[in-house]
């Protein structure tokens, strides 16, 4: 890797947001359709082992491959070759460690986890994803230490392959189970083979790319020792890792607080209260996908702003970190009011043969659309934290915002008039007092003081027109295209009832898509217009300089 050119900031974001359009691309041919195999309690199932498998993994990897990262882009910009090999050497021990442990007790411990969580019916599917963890691990470490060196590709195509994996086994296994008369939990557990498989092939992958592009380049540099090495990755990771690990945490004392009111203040039986939770778990999954596309920002944020930081060149890193704001308020404004004010008809397009989780889950991504936001920037604010050696802060801000939820969901789903819609309120309370608290931390500690009214005021401004735009649109379709798919459906169908159903169906999905249309071509005019996106922004993406000239951007 020593020949490689460094990528820039947005040069390594664009290639991890390209992998993460894949990956997600992928994800939604694989979620869309096990939503509709498994339904709300299959899904109840997956997601409680998800939530055990995402504590195990963030409290063993959340923050110690960003340490990685920084450490090793600390060296690589010094140019100390044998402190950038001692780092990987002695972090892979660590990591093989952490993920060892972490999967025996997953696996032992199944049983006793899905008690806890009020779901005992999913034993099975948290065993079965305890091998991944063990992986995950280890890919963490590999990929904190390439992207440590500027290099974002390995984990770009890692995790494309992980996405692959995943589709091409679990979700033909999770048909197969069902399909032979098994449970849903069992069904749930054929659909985590899946990541436990990608996650192993992820892993052999980046092991045979770090042996056939090791670096033997002679250096002269004297490397620290191996304890000291661990002191400074732990000293930076296990903040950032407190930081995410507490809302691991309060997520897994949230699900336990959810399920349990539904079963003890509303007398629901399991069954149906893993029902309703799964309503509500399949409308999270639509913001946790777009979510998921600030990572690629955060992953290049902290090592191109660390090595910035590491020249003294603090102008470098402001640039950085505006430059991160702008994208994030282009991109997460106008994505999550389109999913609050589309969100009934989304649902029932992405869940065909489950219509009713579908109008039920609809009412709660209305709400966490416009949660959506505000998961974004505490993302990235946590990132900008973290990148001025902040780690502590979020760590409180997350504490505070997680109470919080914890709170309002024990007494808004314990109430029999509010229900499970209670859930995704508090879930928008939480992100909301994060989000203030970060902002506010962040326009402290920056050297230069963030404008946050100049970096929102114009997209808001954009989103709600799109939002209009998008809501019309879908609107006045659905008053026009009703009866010419009800037309197409009987000449397709004898079977009135298929009528109905494929009627319906297609005239809605015909508007969202409309509806979807119309607000990205109002949002990308305005975005023109407006000026929201600069020169600077796009520069250090591949092509970036002919798509300034395009678009005429300054």
């Amino acid at each position: 890797m020593s020949n490689q050119k460094k990528q820039s900031f947005l040069g390594g974001a664009a290639i991890l947001a390209a992998a993460v359009v894949v990956v997600k691309f992928i994800g939604f041919f694989y979620k869309v359709p096990l939503n509709n195999i498994l339904g709300g309690p299959g899904k109840t199932y997956f997601d409680t082992a998800y939530k055990i498998y995402n504590f195990l993994l963030t409290f063993s990897t959340a923050g110690l491959p960003l340490a990685i990262s920084k450490l090793t882009s600390q060296a690589h910009a010094q140019g100390r070759e044998n402190e950038k090999r001692k780092i990987f050497r002695t972090a892979i021990v660590l990591f093989f460690v952490l993920g060892t442990v972490g999967a025996l007790f997953m696996f032992f411990q199944a049983e006793g986890l899905a008690g806890f969580l009020e779901n005992s019916l999913a034993a099975q599917p948290i065993r079965a994803l305890a091998p991944a963890v063990f992986c995950v691990c280890l890919l963490a470490c590999m990929r904190g230490y390439t992207q440590g060196q500027g290099n974002m590709t390995p984990t770009a195509v890692s995790q494309v392959l992980e996405a692959l994996l995943k589709l091409a086994i679990g979700l033909p296994l999770a048909w197969y189970v069902l399909r032979i008369g098994m449970s849903l939990e069992m069904g749930a557990a054929a659909a985590i083979l899946g990541v436990t498989a990608g996650t192993a092939v992820s892993m052999l992958f980046l092991v045979g790319y770090l042996a056939k592009h090791r670096n033997r380049t002679q250096s002269l540099d004297v490397p620290s020792g191996s304890s000291h090495l661990i002191r400074q990755i732990l000293a930076i990771g296990i903040p950032i890792t407190l930081s995410n690990s507490a809302m691991s945490i309060l997520n897994i004392i949230d699900t336990k607080i959810v399920m349990g009111q539904l079963q003890n203040a509303l007398l629901l039986s399991e069954e149906s209260a893993a029902a309703l939770n799964g309503q509500y778990s399949m409308a999270m999954d639509m913001p946790n996908m777009v979510a998921s596309f600030v990572y690629p920002v955060t992953m290049s944020l902290i090592p191109f702003a660390a090595a910035a930081l590491a020249r003294q060149d603090h102008a470098g890193a402001d640039r950085i970190i505006s430059s991160a704001f702008r994208i994030i308020a282009i991109l997460a404004l106008p994505a999550g009011i389109g999913l609050s004010v589309l969100s009934t008809p989304i649902m029932v397009l992405v869940l065909p043969a489950q219509r009713e989780d579908a109008l039920a889950a609809g009412p709660h991504l209305q709400v966490l659309g416009i949660a959506l936001i505000f998961i974004c920037l505490m993302i990235l604010t946590n990132a900008i934290l973290q990148t001025y050696g902040k780690e502590k802060l979020p760590i409180f801000t997350v504490i505070v915002g997680g109470i919080v939820k914890i709170i309002m969901n024990y007494f808004l789903v314990g109430n029999p008039d509010i229900n499970i819609h209670g859930a995704p309120i508090s879930t928008l309370c939480c992100y909301l007092v994060i989000v203030v608290l970060n902002l506010f931390f962040v326009w402290k500690y920056s050297p230069q003081k963030p404008r946050y009214l100049e970096v929102f005021a114009k997209p808001v401004a954009a989103s709600l027109l799109m939002g209009g735009a998008a809501w019309a649109v879908y609107g006045l379709a659905s008053r026009v295209l009703d009866g010419a798919f009800l037309a197409l459906a009987q000449q397709m169908f004898a079977d009135p009832d298929k009528i109905q159903l494929w009627s319906v169906y297609l005239a809605n999905a015909a508007c969202v898509l409309l509806g979807i249309l119309a607000g990205v071509i109002v949002y990308g005019v305005l975005v023109i217009a407006l000026r929201i996106l600069r020169a600077e922004d796009v520069r250090s993406i591949p092509r970036g300089e002919k798509l300034i000239k395009l678009l005429h951007l300054k």
